[in-house]
C-alpha cells in the first residue's frame, strides 16, 4: 500500500489569520481540500491519513463530503510541533497497515503537489527505502553573516532544496522516531522527518520535485496559490493544458 499522511495540525501564525492556514479558503474551497484532491485522485495513493488540528475534525469531515474526498480513511490528532504530529500519524497507523506499505508525509498546506512528484517519489522509495523531493538552489547564495551583511559565499550547486511529500518504508519511520526519541533528538534538531534523518546520518534519496512545490506560509503565499488556481481556470477555458506546459489537473 501507498498510504499518504497529510499534516494539517498546525498553526500557520505567519499567515496573520484567525484560522489554522490549511483551513483558509481560496476561491470558496479551504487549502487542505486541494492538497487532499491532489492525492485522492492519484492512482497509486490507496489511502489517507489525516492528522488534524484539534477542534477542526469537523471541518474536515465536512470538507470531504462537500468535496467528494472518499479516500480519507483515518484521523488522527495534531501534536503540539511537527514532530509530535508526524508522531501521531504513525502511531495511529501501526497494526492498519505493514512494515512493507509505503507512507508520504505531506504538508496540509501544500497544494502545489503535481502527479509527477507523487509518483516519483513512491518509485524511489520503493528502490531505496526512502525519497524526498529534491532540486538544486537556483538563485545565488550567501551566509546570513551577522545578519545585515556577509562576505561568504554558498556555491548553490553544492545545495539542494528538499520538500514534500517525504516517502519512506512504514517499517523504516518507525524505526527513525523510536531512535530519534532513544538519542533525545527531537527537541534538538530542525523539525522536519528529512532534517531529523540528515541528524542521524541516514541517507535521503532524492526524487523529483519542483520550485513551485512549494509550502504556503505567508500572506504572499496564498496570493500566489489564488493567482495559480485562477490562471488555471483560465487556460482550461480556453483549452490550454499540459501539452502546453501548464498543469491544470
Amino acid at each position: 500500500m501507498n498510504v499518504v499522511i497529510i499534516l494539517a495540525g498546525g498553526v500557520g501564525s505567519r499567515v496573520g489569520a484567525d484560522v489554522p492556514k490549511q483551513f483558509i479558503k481560496v476561491l470558496g474551497r479551504e487549502v487542505l481540500s486541494y492538497t487532499l484532491e491532489r492525492f485522492d485522485q492519484h492512482p497509486e495513493i490507496d489511502a489517507i491519513e489525516v492528522v488534524c488540528r484539534k477542534g477542526y475534525e469537523d471541518v474536515l469531515q465536512e470538507i470531504t463530503k462537500r468535496d467528494g474526498i472518499s479516500n480519507v480513511r483515518w484521523i488522527a490528532e495534531g501534536g503540539i510541533t511537527f514532530q509530535d504530529s508526524v508522531i501521531s500519524g504513525i502511531d495511529n497507523l501501526k497494526g492498519k497497515i505493514s512494515d512493507d506499505d509505503q507512507i508520504l508525509i505531506h504538508y496540509g498546506a501544500s497544494p502545489f503537489v503535481s502527479d509527477e512528484i507523487i509518483s516519483d517519489a513512491i518509485r524511489v522509495c520503493a528502490e531505496h527505502g526512502n525519497a524526498s523531493p529534491a532540486h538544486s538552489q537556483v538563485y545565488l547564495a550567501a551566509s546570513r553573516g551577522d545578519g545585515v551583511s556577509t562576505t561568504e559565499f554558498i556555491d548553490r550547486d553544492q545545495v539542494m532544496c528538499l520538500n514534500s511529500p517525504q516517502a519512506l518504508r512504514f517499517g523504516y519511520v518507525c524505526w527513525l522516531y523510536e531512535e530519534a526519541v532513544r538519542r533525545s533528538l527531537l527537541k534538538v534538531v530542525e523539525p522536519h522527518t528529512t532534517s531529523l534523518m540528515l541528524a542521524m546520518g541516514e541517507p535521503i534519496y532524492f526524487s523529483k520535485s519542483s520550485t513551485s512545490n512549494i509550502k504556503i506560509t505567508t500572506e504572499d503565499d496564498l496570493r500566489l496559490f489564488k493567482g495559480w488556481l485562477l490562471a488555471g481556470r483560465s487556460c482550461a477555458s480556453i483549452g490550454v493544458g499540459e501539452e502546453n506546459g501548464f498543469d491544470i489537473s
